[in-house]
């Protein structure tokens, strides 16, 4: 037997399962990224709305490219169970909140016909920061023309991906995809439509063997699409909805609403992320397989540490920064978290940008040390050699891993000469890193320290931990 709505009265009693009718009505949500993290975030924060008998949260969910995922929860009736597991404990919660399945690249009439229902309120996304293009933009724009064109409401559309002034730049990449005889279409989204910028944090790891067989044990039934994530969970969301009323809904279900997202999503991409890409790295190049085991090692701790708290926090809004720090290095230690090293690395290029310049440019501008992210910089140049210290090859699952790898490759007979046309691309360091002789010089010293010694002795080295 495996996990359904027709199997759900024979979970265990200590099991969280939907208690509301998941069939009596249209959904209320389209969500754009039907992944793991949208299953263990939004989607619970829907069900706990469900929950309270608002039944306008349920979610047509939209896997952009995987049919499999969308064809296992469907036979699932669109349930799956989620472990969430830290210091205080394990437990397991069924959340009921998607009611509705489509894939984007083989039905996308039906994704913009979603948008265009009566019945929906929300589009959210999270379709990574890659997604934004050109033909995301079209495909909500469609949905919103049909809506505009059948004199419906506008909606609140909100990007919960790792992209500062992420509703900024959805709602220009939706205008952008307007021809010149979409005038009405774009003033009727001005006046009516929302686009809140917003910022999420769970970690949520990419499902595992070990997963979907404590699944099956708590359960005893059968559950493919299994997840597990921890016990922290934070949505910031910037005060600006189509119906303002949400912003209450939302406070009483956990969401924190606000003005001010950016001191959030700022801490977040810059301590968080920032520090997630450099473990990552890190554990890649020396062959650990987990976030929890690079945290784990006292050196890549401090380094950690005082990453957070020297080179990053001083250019912070977030007045609780150092809370904050002590919160993150605990939930990179939760031992239930299976987060690979090889999964946060992938697509660095597009994330790297985002998540360190900002904070070498600050510490230059107050004339403060970078030794920390050099480091790490040296390190992701190290990464693009495609092999870990232990002489095992690895795949770099990046868009840039052509030009990347082609670089790396000069490392072992070329290594100033590589690191140096490394740091010279814009798209990865911005326009005035790469001007920066300090930087290439702190770098290069770096990596050479790397290929002589190892990540290890080099992080030793810095933090003399």
């Amino acid at each position: 037997m495996h996990l359904s709505a027709t199997s759900l009265d024979s979970l265990p009693s200590a099991i969280q399962t939907p208690m509301y009718d998941r069939t009596a009505h249209a959904p209320g949500v389209v969500h754009l990224g039907l992944g793991a993290f949208h299953r263990a975030h939004q989607a619970m924060v829907f069900d706990r709305l469900l929950a309270s008998g608002d039944s306008r949260w349920g979610i047509h969910g939209v896997g952009m490219t995987r049919p499999d995922l969308v064809n296992q929860l469907r036979a699932q009736d669109g349930l799956y169970a989620v472990r969430v597991a830290d210091g205080q404990g394990v437990k397991w919660q069924v959340p009921g909140a998607l009611w509705r399945t489509s894939v984007a690249t083989t039905e996308r009439d039906a994704v913009v016909q979603a948008i265009a229902a009566p019945s929906t309120r929300w589009v959210t996304l999270t379709v990574t920061e890659k997604g934004y293009t050109p033909a995301l933009g079209q495909l909500l724009l469609d949905g919103l023309r049909l809506r505009q064109q059948a004199g419906l409401s506008g909606i609140t559309i909100a990007s919960c991906d790792n992209l500062q002034g992420n509703g900024h730049k959805l709602q220009a990449l939706v205008k952008a995809a307007a021809a010149p005889q979409d005038s009405e279409v774009l003033s009727w989204l001005d006046a009516q439509c929302a686009f809140p910028c917003s910022m999420v944090d769970r970690i949520v790891p990419a499902a595992t063997p070990e997963v979907l067989d404590a699944a099956q044990e708590a359960l005893g039934v059968k559950d493919h699409c299994a997840l597990s994530t921890e016990g922290f969970w934070e949505w910031v969301i910037e005060d600006r909805f189509a119906d303002p009323a949400d912003a209450a809904l939302l406070q009483s279900a956990g969401v924190r609403v606000t003005a001010d997202v950016h001191s959030y999503e700022e801490a977040k991409l810059r301590m968080l992320n920032g520090s997630h890409t450099a473990m990552a790295l890190m554990g890649a190049v020396t062959g650990r397989p987990f976030i929890a085991s690079c945290i784990g090692v006292p050196h890549i701790r401090e380094f950690v540490f005082r990453l957070m708290g020297q080179e990053v926090a001083p250019h912070l809004s977030r007045s609780d920064w150092a809370d904050y720090r002590t919160a993150l290095i605990a939930r990179f230690g939760n031992p239930y978290l299976k987060h690979s090293v090889h999964q946060i690395a992938t697509d660095s290029s597009q994330k790297i940008p985002q998540r360190w310049p900002p904070s070498v440019l600050g510490q230059i501008a107050q004339g403060a040390a970078f030794e920390h992210h050099a480091l790490a910089a040296a390190v992701f140049v190290r990464f693009t050699l495609g092999v870990d210290e232990q002489g095992q090859a690895y795949a770099l699952n990046d868009p840039q891993a052509g030009s990347l790898m082609a670089l790396g490759a000069a490392q072992r007979t070329e290594p100033v000469a590589c690191v140096r046309a490394l740091l010279a691309r814009e798209d990865l360091w911005g326009s005035a890193l790469p001007q920066d002789a300090a930087w290439t010089a702190r770098v290069t010293h770096w990596h050479q320290h790397i290929l002589q010694h190892g990540v290890d002795a080099a992080i030793q080295q810095l933090t003399g931990a």
